[in-house]
């Protein structure tokens, strides 16, 4: 039961996470403006009527709030609420059975102390009004979560042990986790700045290889949304440079995961592995070019950031496959 469960809430999370990659990209993060309600009531219905105000004060339902929004805003945060429930559920089960090796209560109760600050990142993304470093933060900490149930599933399972070519491979596979979750960080910070259709040509931006931009703008961290710390309204140079980074951080991402494939269907046993992570990754690239060229669609957006979930699950997979089996969690 114990490994099922633990199976169920990986799953979950990963819906937890692409809803609440859907629910910042239809613009629906300031939806109820305050935390944990909505203008202090359960559920939008109840505050029907602070939101018909809202809205009629922001001149119609284009703006921030809006009925459909504010429903959007709280049913993830709902869903993260069970999610929430769910990993303390672990935690109390391997702290119950934690005479059992595989069942150590040490990573299921981390996870607990990742799923707080998730929430309190979660509530100063509303009430920081968006501010790109905290979305961002919070973008990443759904993902750390995601990363280390996966990780904690995958200790209840038994691998055989890897071989000497395998093992070669280990510190490789542990650079490319890493080249990944940077580059999961810089396509959060483009969402969270608006700068996905910075550019929107492709493979060039702006018809160059190398445009104008500002970096220093663009990658300052203590900012308010579309601001500069000094609260200049942000350049389109800045804004520009944040996409082109993303973008020359997929060719690193390329570079490096997909030697990794390749090394990976060499060694016997591990093609398989190999085919999936080039899979994976091949569909992410393809996926990304996507949103450029056919102008950023909600859904494929929201597509963009479950394939990165994908990406980072499958490397978790190869990583814990590629380490001596000792069965502790």
């Amino acid at each position: 039961m114990y490994r099922k469960l633990v199976w169920l809430t990986v799953i979950y999370t990963f819906f937890v996470v692409v809803v609440g990659a859907y629910v910042r990209l239809a613009d629906a993060g300031l939806g109820c403006p305050d935390w944990p309600g909505c203008y202090g009531e359960i559920t939008p219905h109840h505050a029907r009527d602070d939101i018909a105000k809202a809205v009629e004060d922001q001149g119609g339902t284009h703006g921030p709030v809006s009925m459909a929004k504010a429903w959007k805003e709280m049913f993830h945060r709902y869903i993260a609420g069970g999610l929430g429930l769910l990993i303390l559920g672990i935690a109390i089960a391997a702290w119950m059975r934690r005479d059992q090796p595989q069942r150590s209560p040490v990573l299921a109760s981390s996870i607990v102390g990742v799923v707080l600050l998730q929430g309190a990142l979660g509530m100063w993304t509303v009430t920081m009004l968006l501010k790109p470093v905290i979305v961002t933060l919070h973008l990443l900490g759904g993902m750390a979560t995601l990363a280390l149930l996966a990780w904690l599933a995958l200790r209840q399972e038994h691998f055989p042990q890897p071989g000497e070519a395998a093992k070669r491979l280990r510190p490789w596979a542990l650079v490319a986790l890493v080249v990944t979750v940077a580059q999961i960080a810089l396509g959060g910070w483009v969402s969270t700045n608006y700068a996905a259709l910075a550019c929107i040509d492709f493979p060039t931006c702006h018809g160059e290889w190398v445009p104008t931009m500002d970096f220093r703008h663009g990658f300052q961290l203590i900012r308010e949304l579309g601001m500069t710390a000094s609260g200049v309204h942000l350049s389109y140079d800045a804004i520009t440079a944040i996409h082109w980074t993303h973008r020359v951080g997929a060719l690193v991402t390329l570079a490096v995961v997909g030697g990794f494939a390749w090394a990976l269907w060499r060694v016997p046993g591990y093609a398989a592995h190999g085919k999936v992570l080039t899979l994976a990754l091949g569909a992410q690239i393809a996926i990304g070019i996507g949103n450029v060229v056919f102008s950023l669609p909600l859904w494929l957006a929201a597509a963009h950031n479950a394939g990165a979930a994908v990406l980072l699950l499958t490397l978790v997979v190869i990583n814990c496959g590629l380490r001596p089996q000792r069965h502790s969690a």
